[in-house]
């Protein structure tokens, strides 16, 4: 039997590794930041890695540039492809670009109106796709991909996104042990588990008191309740919710098995615990963060499940609609202070 190619392999901390020494000519090393205000809230202290600084605002970048840095100049000069909901879209649209090579992203038809036009302002080919009505994005991606003869780079089904990702994890080690936390649940938004992969890796080798902890919103946790019941089950259609970054049909194919063998138990929470999160996030932090990049933010205000008196949490991105940061900044706030 032929062994799976690398594309189709969890990475091993020397892949993270291997991703950092590549980004690091190009990527931000986002801060962690730390506010009185929610440490009163949430009874503990929380430190927040503020992938929003990332370049194209997520931490789709990191993931985007690891896996089109690492391809051979043939395969790179054809072009890539992706599909995504928005943010790894800008991440591959961006990353291409300084590439100097052509990008096409399936994209779907109701995506966020901010998340198309920054895709195609960075120069990407956008293809859109009925998302609503149940086509399917890896069908037309792939298709795409062979007809061109393009490279398709998956959202998170791919190892060298994933090692790209992990380079957050090696950044969290690092920066909560100087601010004096060496152990701490690391709670992460999570979709198809790229991100809470590969910081769950990055974790295991250089901070192997911190456990990730997936978060989802609750009407779409397919990773909460896989890590359960030990396999991989899916969302029912496509769930009504807000945090399109992290809707997706299951978790991944890679990206499970890492979880299932290093994750802690995953957290849900609601849109109002949500929209509180991102009204706080602008007003104690000075970030703005979209609804599906902010659940591990409101998991850890919200304070349940979580022990310890520190909890670090990854802000995964800041791509957000005008009407949806009003929303959130009419909310009724769980902060007293603020009303």
């Amino acid at each position: 039997m032929s062994a799976k190619p690398k594309a189709h392999l969890a990475p091993g901390i020397e892949d993270i590794r291997q991703a950092a020494i590549r980004l690091a000519p190009v990527a931000v090393k986002t801060p962690m930041l730390e506010s009185p205000f929610l440490n009163e809230l949430a009874g503990r202290r929380v430190l927040v890695k503020a992938e929003v600084l990332q370049r194209t605002g997520s931490f789709k970048f990191r993931g985007a540039w690891s896996a089109i840095s690492a391809l051979d100049e043939t395969a790179r000069a054809r072009g890539v492809i992706a599909y995504s909901s928005g943010n790894h879209a800008q991440g591959i649209a961006h990353a291409a670009s300084l590439h100097g090579i052509s990008a096409t992203v399936v994209m779907p038809a109701d995506a966020p109106a901010m998340k198309l036009s920054n895709t195609q302002a960075l120069g990407a080919t956008v293809v859109t796709y009925d998302r609503v009505g149940g086509e399917s994005r890896e069908a037309v991606g792939e298709a795409l991909a062979l007809e061109k003869g393009l490279t398709l780079i998956k959202p998170y089904d791919d190892t060298l996104v994933i090692a790209g990702q992990g380079t957050c994890g090696l950044e969290i080690a690092e920066q909560a042990v100087a601010m004096g936390v060496d152990s701490a649940d690391v709670l992460v938004c999570c979709g198809g588990g790229g991100l809470s992969a590969g910081i769950a890796l990055a974790l295991e080798a250089d901070g192997p008191g911190f456990r990730v902890r997936p978060v989802e919103p609750e009407n779409a946790d397919d990773t909460c309740r896989s890590l359960v019941k030990g396999a991989r089950v899916s969302n029912i259609g496509t769930p009504d919710s807000f945090c399109d970054a992290i809707v997706t049909p299951m978790p991944g194919e890679l990206t499970f098995p890492v979880l299932q063998r290093l994750a802690g138990p995953g957290l849900t929470v609601s849109d109002n615990d949500v929209l509180n999160a991102m009204k706080l996030a602008m007003l104690r932090l000075k970030l703005v963060v979209e609804p599906g990049g902010c659940v591990a933010l409101a998991a850890a205000l919200r304070g349940e499940s979580i022990q310890g008196d520190a909890v670090v949490c990854v802000v995964t991105g800041g791509n957000v609609d005008e009407q949806l940061i009003t929303q959130a900044l009419e909310v009724e706030s769980i902060d007293p202070a603020l009303g």
